[in-house]
């Protein structure tokens, strides 16, 4: 059967098991969060990532992070009467939207830098024959990240610039996935702040 059922209260974990993992979690506790990751992670991607996020690599990349989230904001979240499922839906298709317009930025920074933005291999690096206001753009792009904090610099040199996967960056950021995806979001906004250059 192909169609996959909408969650309901019914149909997940009970409440109490729930209200556990959620003060472990509070308590810092972080291996309470593959309990659920266990219960939640297929149907997050199943149900709300995966039909939001249709691309698998970027679907992966968004419930990693929902869970990365949900542990860091876990002191704002206050078990109910209500699942917490509810509430990681809700972090995760903010992410799909925010995936989406940061896939957005992304081309339109492929293309002030004269790459091919549906290519994932292009070149960063301008052509010998490349426009003045292609090496403009990429002139006032690195003006720009001189002016950040260098791990931000590094994060979206790395990330946007020279298309290295998040596991690589996280690696030479020495910070796990969901920490650099984190300081790559702060990054994006600091970049936006500055840009362009004054």
């Amino acid at each position: 059967m192909s169609r996959q059922p909408q969650a309901t209260d019914s149909d997940l974990v009970p409440i109490e098991r729930e209200r556990a993992v959620v003060d472990a979690l509070k308590l810092g506790q972080r291996a309470a969060l593959s309990d659920l990751f266990a219960w939640y992670g297929d149907r997050i991607y199943r149900q709300v990532v995966l039909p939001r996020l249709p691309q698998v690599e970027l679907a992966e990349d968004v419930l990693a992070t929902t869970f990365a989230k949900a542990a860091e904001r876990i002191e704002q979240f206050e078990l109910t009467d209500r699942s917490i499922f509810f509430w990681l839906r809700r972090i995760a298709i903010n992410l799909c939207y925010d995936t989406h317009r940061r896939n957005q930025r992304d081309r339109r920074l492929s293309t002030a830098l004269g790459e091919d933005p549906a290519s994932p291999t292009a070149s960063h690096l301008p052509s010998p024959d490349a426009s003045t206001d292609q090496r403009e753009a990429r002139e006032m792009i690195e003006a720009t990240l001189s002016q950040l904090n260098p791990r931000y610099a590094q994060a979206l040199r790395m990330r946007l610039l020279e298309d290295q996967d998040r596991e690589t960056c996280a690696e030479a950021l020495e910070v796990t996935i969901g920490n650099f995806d984190v300081i790559l979001h702060r990054a994006t906004k600091a970049f936006r702040a500055k840009y362009p250059p004054k």
